[in-house]
C-alpha cells in the first residue's frame, strides 16, 4: 500500500497528524500513545470534523493545560509557536524528548520514525542558531504541541502499514511571520535548511505566510525518497487534513492509493 502526500496547501504537522486519522489510522493506538508518555498534565487534544471550502476534514487540535481556554494549535516555527510559547516553562534537549519517545507504548517502527522527524527538526535549528545539537532546547524545535505532533504521527503512519510513500511539490507562502525571536522571512530557515539538506521540491504562492512548517518539512523529509508519483494509480481511500491558518483551503490531502501490478 502507497500514500501520496498532496502539499498543494502546505503541510504541518497537526494536519499531517489529521490527515492520517481521517484516513483510517487508528484513533485507540494513538489514544494509548499518548497516554502512555504521562504528559496529561501537559496537554489534552481535541479531533473533530471542519468543513473547509465545504470538504468535511479531520482537525487534530493540542491544547495546553497552561491555556485551557482553548487558543488553538497553530504549529509554526516554534519558536514558534506564537499563541503558546509564553506558556511553556519546560524546556526539553534532544535527549529528553528521545526519553520520553522511548518510554512511549508505541512500536519500535513509530520509535525510530519519531527519533529521526526530531532529529531532522533538530539538526536545522541547531544549524540557523549556531549551536551544538546538544544545546538546541525543545522551546526551539517545538515545545509540547511538536512532541505531540511527532510522536501521534509516526504511530499512525505505522498503523497504516505503507510500503511506499510519494510528496506533490511543497507549496510555501510568503512574507513574515513573527516568533520568540523576533521577525522571520518565510520559509523560515530551518525550513530552508530541511529543504537544501533533503533536496524537497518547493514551490511559492502569493499566499501571506507560512504554509511549510518545520515539522511538517521534517515529516516530508523523513519519509521523502525522489520517488515520482506513477502515471496510473487507483485511489482506495482519501485523508484531508484541517490546517489552521487563515489562506484559502488550508487543508493536507493524503491518499491511499493501489499501483498497477499491485
Amino acid at each position: 500500500m502507497s500514500l501520496y502526500f498532496e502539499c498543494k496547501s502546505g503541510i504541518s504537522g497537526d494536519m499531517s497528524v489529521a490527515a492520517l486519522l481521517d484516513l483510517g489510522a487508528s484513533k485507540e493506538n494513538l489514544e494509548k500513545a499518548l497516554n502512555s508518555m504521562n504528559l496529561n498534565d501537559e496537554f489534552k487534544y481535541v479531533i473533530s470534523k471542519k468543513p473547509i471550502n465545504a470538504v468535511m476534514a479531520t482537525d487534530f487540535d493540542v491544547i495546553l493545560r497552561h491555556d485551557e481556554h482553548g487558543h488553538q494549535h497553530h504549529e509554526h516555527h516554534n519558536h514558534e509557536e506564537n499563541a503558546h510559547h509564553h506558556h511553556d516553562h519546560i524546556h526539553r534537549n534532544l535527549d529528553d524528548v528521545y526519553a520520553i519517545i522511548e518510554k512511549a507504548e508505541v512500536t519500535e517502527g513509530a520509535k525510530a520514525l519519531a527519533k529521526k522527524i526530531f532529529m531532522i527538526v533538530a539538526e536545522a535549528e541547531a544549524k540557523v542558531h549556531g549551536k551544538d545539537l546538544s544545546e538546541v532546547h525543545f522551546h526551539e524545535v517545538g515545545a509540547i504541541d511538536s512532541i505531540v505532533d511527532i510522536v501521534s504521527f509516526s504511530v499512525l503512519f505505522d498503523d497504516l502499514k505503507t510500503e511506499k510513500v510519494y510528496f506533490s511539490t511543497l507549496t510555501e507562502g510568503q512574507g513574515f511571520v513573527e516568533c520568540q525571536h523576533g521577525t522571520l522571512p518565510v520559509p523560515v530557515p530551518a525550513v530552508c535548511e530541511i529543504a537544501a539538506k533533503y533536496k524537497l521540491p518547493l514551490k511559492f504562492t502569493d499566499n501571506a505566510g507560512e504554509m511549510i512548517t518545520p515539522t511538517g518539512a521534517a515529516i516530508a523529509a523523513a519519509l521523502y525518497d525522489g520517488s515520482k508519483l506513477p502515471e496510473e494509480f487507483v485511489i482506495e481511500k482519501t485523508g484531508y487534513g484541517a490546517g489552521k491558518r487563515p489562506y484559502n483551503n488550508p487543508v493536507l490531502r493524503v491518499m491511499k492509493i493501489k499501483e498497477k501490478g499491485e
